[in-house]
């Protein structure tokens, strides 16, 4: 009830409403006046007629027969009287049980809705600090909502359509109503005093959100994705902090997956000097031992986990290593220089890569692997979409000939890089019934379709969603979270309180949070792959491998220590 009086103010406040209330009084008025007229008038039929009411029978004849209650106590003789009382009847009927309900919906219950959906939605946020502004709800803002909520970060996503807005609200969004284009919008929303704003439109939109709060606050960071390649330098120019061109980044990571054509590392990240890399083992004198086995160790790398068809297992002394699995590394250069050694001579194949798909994270990849001095193929649909007519198979990638016109029967490793996440599932099933020892690496765009993919016989997947989300929420941070695949990740925490003076072997890390200790930065500086009987001291960092609920675990395992 103490929301009651706000809501009341909300309806009569403002041009509208008190042209709503002016409107309402009149109605009002003119019913009062002929409740009285009709009660006069029954006095004066009723004295002709040679019977007396008192005033208050009046009214209450009046009501009852306007409400065609007419409970018939009380009736007249006369024809006059009657015609009297079906003007009152009809009179009544035009007045209370059609336009009192319009009256009543129109003017009073439709704003008193409209008030509880703008305390759903507010326009408004007076208190709020440290906080990120959205104006998007997309598969990326959608990933990065996520990882806000997992890590308690406050958190306001800006919708223009009220209605719009209360349909969020209802799936738990944080909410608020608000032009884009408006500057009040984000003066509103306290946007010179947030962590991050993160914008996720079309080019054209990013750019009038980017020069729009920038004006507002030149300090606050602004980060925004870009669709094409010439945009980038345009929304830098409005006053980005950060321009995303995720289609880029994705063909690029895609292209850091390959392991196929050969045993040598492939790094796909890094945190300083510490390298993330794998490696295939396919066909390699490893297949069939354990880790402990193959003595990795000696090289200097360590063995952080294994991928088998697009399943991730931690590695330990005793994992088995398949003849479909690929390693995850950890090392320097220099262990990865020795390593590349030791291997270089096993699975070589110099057949192209075949790209499927020649839009803008097709295109991206094709020109990665040629920086990498990779042979490739793009088959692709539209003829000169791709870039290279002469490495372009145009066709239908479903069609048997148009493989094997690309080399599929052959290549070592296939990237399925269209948009559209049921075609992918489609091609990596057709893709994996072809060829059983291929390596497939695929994009998707809902983080959802990840588990369907690697069910399709995808080895590694790729979310355009959660590469997004990671990248946005290494701003707020001010940190590195590199994502390796899908659902795995390399990320950096002070060493906690509970751990110092514990060794590595003894802090239970690996055990209780799935993370495992790629390396220690100590005042000596990096410490790679550091040895189980080494003390964490205070004031150092950790660099963790794990999952984004591994970290979430480590979190809340360690961090209140």
């Amino acid at each position: 009830m103490k929301y009651l009086p706000a809501q009341f103010m909300f309806i009569f406040r403002g041009r509208g409403g008190k042209r709503n209330l002016r409107v309402l009084l009149r109605f009002v008025a003119v019913l009062v006046g002929l409740v009285v007229l009709y009660s006069v008038v029954f006095h004066y039929i009723m004295e002709m007629e040679g019977h007396e009411h008192s005033w208050m029978t009046g009214f209450y004849w009046t009501l009852t027969v306007m409400s065609t209650l007419g409970f018939g106590d009380i009736t007249f003789e006369s024809d006059i009287g009657r015609l009297f009382s079906t003007v009152v009847l009809l009179s009544g009927i035009v007045f209370l049980l059609i336009l009192l309900p319009f009256t009543i919906i129109q003017f009073f219950y439709a704003p008193w809705i409209e008030s509880q959906a703008a305390a759903r939605t507010p326009k408004e946020l007076p208190d709020a600090a440290g906080h990120v502004i959205l104006t998007n709800h997309d598969v990326v803002s959608a990933a990065l909502i996520r990882k806000l909520q997992q890590f308690n970060y406050d958190y306001v996503l800006l919708v223009p359509n009220p209605d719009e807005a209360a349909r969020l609200h209802d799936l738990s969004l944080n909410v608020a109503v608000g032009d884009l284009d408006d500057p009040q919008t984000y003066e509103r929303v306290r946007a010179d005093r947030a962590a991050l704003v993160a914008t996720t439109h079309n080019d054209f939109v990013n750019t009038h959100v980017v020069f729009t709060v920038r004006g507002l606050s030149p300090n606050v960071p602004i980060v925004a994705t870009a669709n094409a390649v010439a945009s980038v330098d345009i929304i830098e120019r409005a006053g980005a902090t950060q321009v995303l061109h995720l289609g880029e980044q994705m063909g690029q990571a895609l292209t850091r997956c390959i392991s196929g054509g050969d045993a040598v590392t492939h790094v796909v990240g890094n945190v300083d000097e510490l390298l993330i890399a794998e490696a295939n083992a396919a066909r390699t004198p490893m297949v069939g031992k354990t880790i402990r086995e193959n003595r990795l160790r000696e090289i200097g790398v360590t063995v952080l986990g294994i991928w088998d068809r697009g399943h991730f297992q931690p590695a330990t002394a005793d994992s088995v290593v398949g003849p479909n699995s690929i390693l995850l590394l950890a090392g320097s250069a220099t262990q990865f220089e020795r390593y590349d050694e030791e291997f270089v001579i096993y699975n070589v194949s110099v057949d192209p890569i075949v790209i499927l798909g020649g839009g803008r994270v097709g295109r991206a990849a094709a020109r990665m692997l040629s920086t990498r001095n990779i042979d490739w193929r793009i088959v692709e649909q539209v003829p000169g979409r791709a870039e290279d007519a002469d490495r372009t198979i145009v066709g239908d990638a479903a069609d048997h000939e148009v493989l094997a016109r690309a080399g599929v029967q052959k290549a070592p490793a296939v990237l399925i890089t269209t948009h559209d996440d049921d075609l992918n599932v489609y091609l990596a099933i057709y893709c994996r019934s072809l060829r059983p020892d291929m390596q497939i690496i695929t994009r998707v765009t809902r983080e959802r379709n990840v588990a369907a993919m690697h069910r399709a016989g995808a080895d590694f997947v790729l979310s355009y969603a959660s590469m997004g989300a990671t990248s946005m929420f290494n701003l707020i941070r001010r940190s590195r979270i590199v994502s390796i695949a899908e659902g795995l990740e390399v990320f950096r925490v002070p060493v906690p309180a509970g751990l110092v003076g514990k060794s590595i072997a003894g802090s239970g890390v690996r055990e209780e949070t799935g993370c495992t200790i790629a390396a220690v930065r100590t005042e000596d500086g990096l410490q790679i792959n550091p040895p189980a009987a080494m003390e964490l001291a205070a004031g150092g960092e950790l660099i963790l491998v794990g999952s984004p609920e591994s970290e979430g675990r480590f979190l809340e395992r360690f961090a209140g220590e």
